[in-house]
């Protein structure tokens, strides 16, 4: 089972580092999607930004320390529920699919962790 947590650890912060990656770099596909149709402000880029590389890092932490891995696991899955609610709230069933998959793979990187605690 920790071979799985590994592989999906590793897997959830490619991920996340590369939808942070986009939105600093401000990816037209990115600033479409997250301000133009979900309408957060583009001056939340850096911070949403800044929290999935801080999650990334954490579940790779966690892999070694299983209180941080739950804990950057968890907050993964909350970013990206909120993420799912935003594209909801806007009824936006185009874009939804993008954070339906890191969520998840955060679901999934937390359910490992703990039962591999």
């Amino acid at each position: 089972m920790f071979i799985a947590l590994v592989i999906l650890t590793a897997l959830l912060a490619l991920v996340a580092v590369n939808s942070a990656v986009m939105k600093l770099r401000k990816d037209e596909r990115v600033v479409d999607v997250i301000h133009g149709t979900v309408g957060v402000p583009l001056r939340f880029l850096p911070v949403l930004a800044a929290l999935e590389i801080a999650g990334a890092l954490g579940i790779v932490a966690g892999l070694w320390v299983e209180a941080l891995g739950i804990a950057a696991a968890a907050g993964l899955t909350a970013y990206f529920v909120g993420a799912v609610l935003s594209h909801l709230r806007v009824k936006d069933m185009k874009g939804l699919a993008m954070p339906l998959v890191p969520l998840a793979l955060s679901i999934a990187v937390l359910v490992l962790r703990i039962a591999t605690a």
